[in-house]
């Protein structure tokens, strides 16, 4: 089975970022059993298309806007289902994102797509970091990923010490990670 994990959303507007911040969480600080494919998505959009295609199964990590909840809540949530809740296309990439799984499900192939999804306080402040709302439920976030792994058959163990702040002043400044590991 080939697996993707796709972390969506842009990391200059504050809680937006948490879905990259993720991922590169996860590959920093695991190894996992089976091989798969860990995506800085960012603002992909379009190109979202390939991976539905042409992998087994997508997960995507990313900001989802629920009216009527608070803040660092958690849902994990299969496309087909996703596709129904109007409330979810709040901002450019989640209309993308819902956009390419409306066309890839007319399609002959589509992978098995699961979003894991945490709702934002902040997407408007140009600002990188996640507000304490997110920080508080960041392990929880990271957890929710990997039992959605397990169930694929992929186990993860931790090889890394990489703390949330550590991954994101890694964004303030990229050639940080390029020296500690050359």
């Amino acid at each position: 089975m080939k697996i993707a994990v796709v972390g969506a959303g842009n990391v200059m507007f504050y809680d937006e970022g948490v879905g990259v911040y993720a991922q590169k969480y996860l590959e920093l600080n695991y190894k996992f059993s089976k091989e798969i494919t860990i995506v800085d998505g960012g603002v992909l959009g379009f190109k979202l298309m390939t991976y539905y295609q042409e992998f087994d199964k997508v997960i995507i990590l990313d900001t989802i806007t629920m009216k009527n909840d608070k803040s660092g809540s958690i849902y994990n949530i299969p496309a087909d289902e996703l596709l129904g809740l109007g409330s979810y296309k709040q901002n450019a990439h989640e209309v993308e994102i819902v956009e390419m799984l409306e066309i890839c499900s007319l399609l002959d192939k589509m992978a098995e797509v699961q979003i894991i999804g945490i709702v934002p306080e902040d997407i408007v402040e140009v600002k990188y970091g996640l507000t304490q709302s997110l920080q508080d439920n960041f392990e929880l976030f990271i957890n929710t990923a990997l039992s959605e792994l397990k169930k694929s058959g992929v186990e993860a163990n931790r090889v890394g010490n990489y703390s949330l702040e550590d991954v994101i002043n890694l964004y303030l400044n990229p050639r940080k990670l390029y020296y500690e590991e050359n």
